[in-house]
């Protein structure tokens, strides 16, 4: 097997799939991983493929990972298009795999170049937004109309009902929901104590978790604006912000803070910016609360499942799948501050009394349950390969 990544960096998409190839290579399969990009800059944070957890974890269990070489958003960035030794390093690696994996549709504009050995392609989508993804989607396209693109793996109902409104052809797509390690993602009073002290929280005071990197569709001035109208009506509450630029030293981060808490300032001293965490386990499990304010393009995002997991109760705005998975276990919100800031005052306060449901509800997100069902698929489209063309119908007699 081998897994084409656009690049590591911080993203709930890279994360699911990353679990996703070690969890396929514990049940046996061998993988490999091959990414276009060595280091980018996004959400104002330069990432390094070496620093990123994502890498750390695959090569740590024995998954190669190999790279172009390429960067993104810094200087230096090479060619528009794909150089001869580029392409000769990616058909060694198409050569020595049975299927390819790419990771969301963008790796396509490299796995659609002449020449490549032919394999079977599995597209793992992750978002509700095909038209929102530049020239992906006509990749994605040209990649099933020439039998490259065989399946795509889709992450949520929501992303299976866009693409296909997009013109995907219904068949193509199949649908596996995320899914997350259970024994990882799970209440725990230690760490939740723990990260609370070094926080300087209060081991009863509310703490709402917003984890998500410094994007438009997150919706971060929202996300403030919610933050500032709870923490004046919570005056114990703390917010814990994570993710890729919401960090310190992030300028765009702080106009929007200083945007958001106008006159109050004093209230951003309960707004805790974390940046990059690699303990997210421990980050939910020190919250009540787990937060989403996105606009759009969310399929099904990992924080709501990470964090219910965790026993925080999931406030978000009706993106993607989140009303699905947030039923019977949170709160929807319309993209209001002060309507967000009140559900997460009623999470916060239903937190004790939910904790059974979500306990109930585990198997639904379980990591097992959904590596099941990339391995069956794989395993269908690997034996459909290996089927010998049906034979050409006999050409009619002359008359």
């Amino acid at each position: 097997m081998l897994s084409v990544y656009d690049g590591f960096f911080s993203g709930g998409a890279r994360i699911l799939h990353s679990d996703v190839v070690l969890g396929l290579q514990e049940g046996g399969q061998h993988h490999r991983v091959l990414s276009v990009h060595g280091e980018v800059l996004r959400e104002a944070t330069r990432q390094a493929m070496q620093d990123d957890a994502c890498y750390r974890s695959l090569t740590a269990a024995g998954v190669e990972v190999g790279t172009l070489g390429r960067t993104s958003g810094l200087p230096g960035a090479g060619p528009a298009g794909f150089t001869g030794p580029e392409l000769a390093t990616t058909a060694r690696a198409m050569a020595a795999a049975d299927v390819v994996l790419s990771l969301k549709e963008q790796p396509l504009a490299l796995l659609n170049q002449a020449g490549l050995p032919r394999r079977p392609v599995i597209v793992s989508l992750h978002r509700s937004d095909p038209e929102n993804q530049g020239g992906a989607l006509d990749e994605l396209k040209a990649a099933i109309a020439d039998g490259t693109v065989v399946a795509c793996v889709c992450c949520a109902e929501s992303t299976r009902a866009a693409y296909a409104a997009a013109g995907i052809p219904p068949e193509v797509l199949h649908v596996i929901p995320n899914g997350v390690d259970l024994l990882r993602f799970r209440p725990d009073p230690v760490r939740r104590i723990r990260l609370r002290e070094s926080l300087g929280i209060p081991h009863s005071a509310p703490v709402v978790v917003f984890a998500a990197r410094y994007d438009a569709m997150k919706n971060v001035p929202l996300f403030l604006r919610a933050a500032r109208a709870w923490l004046r009506q919570e005056p114990a509450g703390h917010v814990l912000v994570c993710g890729a630029g919401m960090s310190v030293g992030q300028p765009g981060l702080h106009a929007d803070i200083d945007a958001a808490f106008g006159t109050d300032p004093a209230l951003a001293d309960r707004l805790h910016l974390l940046g990059v965490r690699r303990d997210m386990e421990t980050v939910y499990a020190a919250g009540d609360v787990v937060a989403l304010t996105s606009a759009w393009g969310e399929a099904a995002p990992l924080c709501l499942i990470e964090g219910m997991m965790c026993g925080a109760v999931p406030v978000a705005t009706e993106v993607g799948d989140s009303a699905a998975i947030v039923a019977g276990h949170g709160f929807l919100t319309p993209p209001d501050p002060g309507a967000i800031a009140r559900a997460w005052s009623d999470a916060a306060a239903a937190h004790a009394g939910l904790a059974p449901v979500l306990e109930h509800s585990r198997e639904r997100f379980s990591r097992t349950r959904m590596i099941a069902a990339y391995g069956a698929l794989i395993d269908r489209v690997h034996t459909e390969s290996l089927r010998p063309p049906l034979p050409e119908p006999p050409l009619p007699e002359p008359l």
